[in-house]
């Protein structure tokens, strides 16, 4: 059984994220921020439960929760840690009374409506509620050193599992228990668990790009589409590859041909001060010259790292710039309802001069006899 080991202490980098985030609001816009989204936390002071708030002003932060984390918020974080009984939201307001803030930037995009009205009703004109949305994400985009190291160990992970299954898939198959046996490869491998819900789909399934594995066996003469990653150490993969069943057609080489052409210019476009639409419309270009771009629906990638699906997005509107630390996906596909879809992802890192491809899959059209 293959182990993962050897994976760099991380280094105590969230004081410093903390004043980084509290900076970032406008001066005199907030008193503190307010965060709550589990990643943001996780990022912030440490906490891999399920309820918590971190309060952070000016002077430090504070990071409350239940009873259940008593023990485990105080191994974890490493800031002042509140054990409240009942609501955690009644406890911050009541902080925020006792220290007089005035004005609270919160994540607006991760509370309900009922939340925030909530907060409003609580605080009446006492506390002003501004919205601090994408500030812990826009900082989160650049990873730390330690945080590529265990996005390349989870990439290397996801890809032994994959390799390990594929070997052993036969025709006969269903989805799902293809879909089973990588989750289960992960787990042997040390991961805490599948980044997402494996897909796997055969034959025409595969042009959906979000399928779900069903109970469908997988037959000769058929694309099979695997999309997948893992979650280590807090930190995600994500792959696809795709496969046939018997020795493909002309079409389906045709299509692989030009999609993996299309994966390839687009990672040839990673790099720093790269606009992330200026890179989708690298693989775009590739596939207009086959005559295929119509049928590639979905962004070219997008970040990952705590999440699998973060800051930033690799689509055709996005004028963001990309920077050395960031970790993207290049995934474009092509997608014919009556035929299948082909899609070949891997996960890159950009990088001071250019581009470094972490996935170290294989991309050669597998057959499987």
């Amino acid at each position: 059984m293959l182990q993962f080991k050897g994976l760099t202490k991380l280094a105590d980098f969230r004081p410093k994220r903390r004043a980084a985030v509290f900076a970032a609001i406008e001066p005199g816009k907030a008193s503190a921020v307010v965060v709550s989204h589990l990643p943001n936390l996780r990022y912030l002071c440490g906490f891999t439960g399920s309820n918590g708030v971190l309060l952070i002003t000016g002077r430090g932060a504070t990071f409350y929760t239940d009873p259940r984390y008593d023990i485990q918020a105080a191994q974890e974080c490493d800031c002042a840690v509140k054990v409240v009984t009942g609501p955690v939201w009644t406890a911050v307001a009541r902080d925020v009374r006792r220290k007089r803030l005035t004005s609270l930037a919160l994540e607006s995009e991760h509370l309900s409506h009922a939340q925030w009205t909530g907060l409003a009703r609580e605080f009446g004109k006492a506390v002003k509620l501004v919205e601090a949305k994408g500030v812990v994400e826009d900082l989160r985009a650049v990873k730390s050193p330690d945080e590529i190291a265990r996005i390349r160990q989870a990439v290397l992970l996801g890809s032994a599992a994959y390799e390990s299954v594929l070997e052993a898939v036969r025709e006969g198959m269903t989805e799902q228990r293809i879909a089973a046996e990588i989750d289960h490869a992960m787990r042997l491998l040390g991961a805490e668990g599948p980044a997402f819900e494996t897909i796997v789909a055969a034959g025409k399934r595969s042009a959906l790009p979000h399928a779900r594995p069903t109970a469908a066996k997988i037959r000769k003469n058929q694309l099979l589409l695997v999309d997948m990653g893992a979650c280590l150490n807090g930190y995600m993969s994500d792959m696809t590859r795709v496969a046939h069943i018997g020795r493909p057609g002309g079409q389906a080489r045709k299509i692989y041909d030009a999609v993996l052409e299309a994966q390839l210019a687009g990672i040839a476009a990673v790099k720093p001060g790269a606009r992330c639409m200026d890179v989708d419309a690298s693989a775009r270009r590739s596939l207009k010259r086959r005559g295929l771009d119509r049928f590639f629906t979905h962004s070219l990638g997008h970040g990952l790292g705590l999440e699998i699906h973060e800051t930033p997005r690799l689509g055709g509107k996005v004028e963001s710039v990309l920077k050395p630390g960031m970790v993207v996906t290049i995934e474009p596909g092509v997608y014919l309802p009556e035929f299948g879809g082909v899609r070949i992802e891997d996960t890159v890192l950009v990088t001071e001069t250019g581009v470094e491809v972490l996935t170290p899959t294989s991309k050669d059209f597998a057959v499987i006899a």
